[in-house]
């Protein structure tokens, strides 16, 4: 695949890789939101009646709800 080189080790390992933007960019984008994606799997969501009770407070107060 042109536009993407991997960077050796003395061994001959791949230990890192150097990758054209203005080609990959897109790839690199998804790949980058995928491990984002990843790395919250585990966390817990916030309710959706509490996200539109506080975006009903901001529209109505102009300001947020302290916690």
């Amino acid at each position: 695949m042109t536009g993407i080189q991997f960077v050796t080790d003395g061994k001959g390992r791949k230990v890192a890789v150097l990758i054209n933007l203005k080609k990959h960019g897109a790839r690199l984008e998804d790949f980058w939101d995928g491990l984002i994606s990843e790395s919250r799997r585990k966390e817990s969501g916030i309710p959706l009646g509490k996200v539109k009770a506080d975006l009903d407070y901001e529209a109505r107060y102009g300001k947020r709800k302290r916690p």
